[in-house]
């Protein structure tokens, strides 16, 4: 069996994208069909039912993700129960498969949004692709280390194959990229995407008004 240290082997493989593209998807993401968008093995976080979902399309190894993330999490706080956050992986970065191998080693042992936080903000010590910090930074979250590193990679690797087909699909260019209810962001940057939630938000609350 092949245990989830070797997940970073996935990154060898990805060649569709460029890491230093953030941002704004293609404008045909509005002819695929809606299941593209949130995927059976999807992490979500919030509401599973709630009626606006941010889909964000995220690299933990990304600075830019890194810098969103603030504002993600301030928009979840402002709408707890009417936000959800839909995230598919797309491992850009040196280290980027290894450390989506432990968000999902994470998500397994009940502590996805703790060791996701821990990864962000120790991310300029393994950023390099010297994990020993990212592994270091789950451990202080709560991640059982011998657990994480036992847990299959198969279905990891699947994982963010498959996001990494509907990225393409969606014309999705780099990280971070962001769909509000299967819209693409019409501006890019954290006040936009704030805008385009509560836009969401109030058509939903008044499903009537024009």
């Amino acid at each position: 069996m092949t245990s989830l240290l070797s997940v970073g082997a996935f990154a060898a493989g990805v060649t569709l994208y460029s890491s230093s593209v953030a941002g704004e998807p293609a404008a045909k993401a509005a002819a695929v069909p809606k299941d593209i968008f949130v995927r059976p093995h999807s992490p979500i976080i919030g509401p599973k039912s709630a009626p606006v979902t941010i889909v964000e399309f995220f690299d933990p190894s990304c600075e830019a993700c890194r810098a969103f993330y603030p504002s993600v999490k301030q928009i979840l706080a402002a709408y707890p129960k009417d936000v959800r956050l839909v995230m598919r992986y797309l491992p850009l970065h040196e280290g980027s498969a290894e450390a989506i191998g432990i968000l999902e080693a994470a998500r397994a042992q009940g502590v996805l949004q703790p060791v996701m936080e821990a990864l962000l903000d120790a991310q300029p010590k393994w950023h390099n692709g010297d994990m020993t910090g990212a592994w270091s930074a789950a451990k202080a979250a709560g991640l059982d280390l011998v657990k994480a590193k036992a847990m299959p990679s198969a279905g990891i690797n699947a994982m963010m194959k498959s996001d990494l087909e509907d990225a393409n699909t969606l014309g999705v260019k780099g990280t971070p990229s962001f769909f509000v209810n299967g819209k693409p962001l019409a501006e890019f940057g954290p006040e936009p995407l704030y805008a385009q939630v509560r836009a969401e938000v109030e058509a939903q609350q008044n499903p009537n008004q024009e």
